[in-house]
């Protein structure tokens, strides 16, 4: 199962938001999003993990839980849809 983790710090990094998910399984992959102009975390990552229970388990318990002083929003990731390409 894919799921979107939010409001993070911006110091908050791959190893981190994959360690503080193994508490409640096995941890498949852990993403933060890093902006490609600024090379800055945008706040916002994706862990996956394989058995769907303990991801609803993880779900559960993270969503609302404080990571270096700020409350997550964990919830299961919506499936990507390619959105039209902007031109300025």
């Amino acid at each position: 199962m894919n799921i979107y983790v939010g409001n993070l710090d911006y110091n908050v990094n791959d190893q981190d938001l994959e360690r503080f998910f193994a508490e409640y399984g096995t941890v498949s992959s852990a993403k933060i999003i890093i902006d490609k102009y600024n090379g800055r975390s945008k706040g916002f990552g994706f862990v996956e993990m394989n058995n769907d229970e303990e991801a609803q388990k993880a779900i559960k318990e993270l969503n609302g839980a404080t990571l270096e002083n700020r409350e997550m929003v964990v919830n299961e990731a919506r499936p990507r849809t390619e959105a039209p390409r902007r031109r300025y």
